[in-house]
């Protein structure tokens, strides 16, 4: 059983990246925000009695479930009503991102140049949206092994799918971000 600590320290240590994740699938900040706290709330409600060990996977299932139902849930109600705010145009440029405002924040101040602090916001924020025009489940599984670092298995117990869909999903995500990167002039 995890003790309140642990299950706090996991929460702790898993927003940001969650959040992100959401992000990218649902592209709202603020449905994002929703769908992880109802994840952590559900964690800390129905499996708190579960050990520490497995509070990872639990959370990534949890927190995948609940975005599919976010997604149900907008189906339904963009069919029973006509949404006309779909026909606005968005008020919000999508500059804001939250995790790479907290790593500027976390350097010291004057360690490396304006010039480069700008040419890595600059890529960073090209990987952003390359990463966000990928297909939902390759997305989905890029996500969950190289920023959540989960192994192949964890990750198809997550996605509900064989570890081989995994492997492909990864494959084809990195090859596209590579290929995409590339074209704008980024190299590793």
């Amino acid at each position: 059983m995890a003790s309140d600590k642990e299950l706090a320290d996991f929460l702790k240590g898993v927003e940001k990246r969650a959040f992100k994740r959401t992000v990218y699938a649902v592209r709202s900040d603020d449905a994002a925000l929703d769908i992880v706290q109802d994840a952590m709330i559900k964690l800390a409600e129905k499996y708190a009695d579960r050990p520490a060990a497995e509070l990872p996977l639990l959370f990534q299932r949890i927190l995948s479930n609940a975005t599919m139902d976010w997604f149900r849930r907008q189906k339904v109600r963009n069919a029973v009503m006509l949404n006309l705010s779909d026909f606005e145009p968005a008020d919000d440029d999508g500059s804001f991102d939250l995790l790479e405002t907290l790593e500027a924040a976390s350097h010291m101040p004057g360690s490396e140049s304006a010039a480069d602090t700008v040419a890595r916001a600059q890529i960073l924020l090209t990987i952003d949206t390359e990463v966000q025009q990928l297909p939902a489940r390759q997305r989905e599984a890029f996500l969950l092994r190289y920023w959540e670092e989960l192994d192949v298995a964890e990750t198809a117990a997550v996605m509900g799918c064989s570890e081989g869909s995994v492997k492909t999903h990864c494959s084809r995500a990195v090859h596209a971000l590579a290929k995409a990167l590339r074209a704008k002039g980024i190299a590793p």
